[in-house]
């Protein structure tokens, strides 16, 4: 059993995790590209929630959303 789980901390360490070694090198050469995948989800957040409410308004402008009080039954 010892085996399976020093196998499993040598795939996540030796190969999955190997790229962001070579992050962590970048970072006392520049600090925006040792932090390039924080930037990446930044961006990924920004642009999702500019859709989410695009469609929001898109919605709202066509009056498909039920704004009653009690809109469900259980209320």
């Amino acid at each position: 059993m010892k085996d399976f789980f020093y196998a499993i901390q040598d795939l996540f360490v030796n190969v999955l995790l190997a790229p962001l070694d070579g992050l962590r090198a970048l970072e006392l050469e520049n600090w925006f590209s040792a932090n390039i995948l924080n930037w990446l989800f930044m961006a990924i957040g920004v642009v999702a929630f500019v859709y989410w409410m695009l469609q929001l308004k898109k919605f709202n402008d066509n009056n498909e959303e039920n704004k009653s009080i009690s809109s469900h039954s259980y209320l």
